[in-house]
């Protein structure tokens, strides 16, 4: 009689022993799949965090060569490689495509180093990029373009007196001019006029459509 209740409560104890042992298993299993959960979650993490650091090398690298190129811009304004001012351009670019001249911009050539003269006119229907050599005067190329607000432009110039040439003229008392375009955005439509003059950071100017007024663009400082 003795012997089977001491049977019994070994049998009770190994039980328990083993239950002990397999929820001690269990809890390491958990604990297991718990860290495995978190180390992939850190991998995601710090591929996240890898992915937003490539960003933020890729933004930096467009900023310099942003830089670049107005560097560019400055220095062949400076040593004189444009001797074809922007309202000579624009004459250039008319008698090669009859029409409207809307812009005229000193620009990097396709990331060539090559600073041309980038002139667009409006002929019709038919939107024609013309690129002219600032030392010569010279058409070095063309293409027709498509764009999207042919009507706005259109109705923007309705009426208008000052051609971009005229606007350009008109703000090279200000320093070199070496790009202009039409704002046709809200209620202030104008000519926007870019100059350079040494020692001088680079200035925005609006030319008025009708007077041919100059005066100083202060878009830039109501964005700031």
């Amino acid at each position: 009689m003795k012997r089977n209740i001491v049977i019994a409560t070994l049998t009770a104890a190994a039980l328990a022993t083993g239950g002990t042992v397999a929820a001690f298993a269990a809890g390491d299993d958990e604990t297991a799949t718990q860290r495995q959960s978190s180390a992939g979650t850190q991998v995601v993490a710090d591929r996240d965090d890898a992915d937003d650091r490539a960003d933020d090398v890729n933004d930096d690298a467009d900023d310099a060569d942003d830089r670049e190129d107005d560097a560019d811009d400055r220095t062949a304004v400076a040593t004189g490689d444009v001797d074809v001012t922007a309202a000579e351009a624009i004459a250039a670019a008319l008698k090669s495509v009859p029409g409207t001249a809307v812009s005229a911009d000193l620009d990097d050539e396709d990331d060539s180093g090559k600073v041309v003269w980038d002139v667009d006119v409006l002929g019709g229907d038919t939107w024609h990029s013309i690129t002219i050599d600032p030392a010569t005067g010279k058409v070095l190329g063309s293409h027709t373009e498509q764009e999207d607000d042919t009507a706005q432009v259109r109705a923007a110039l309705k009426g208008s007196s000052v051609t971009a040439a005229e606007a350009a003229q008109a703000a090279a008392a200000k320093g070199a001019v070496t790009s202009v375009d039409l704002d046709d955005d809200g209620g202030s439509r104008a000519w926007d006029v870019e100059t350079r003059a040494t020692g001088k950071a680079d200035q925005d100017w609006q030319v008025d459509l009708n007077s041919g007024k100059v005066t100083t663009d202060r878009s830039d400082d109501d964005e700031d």
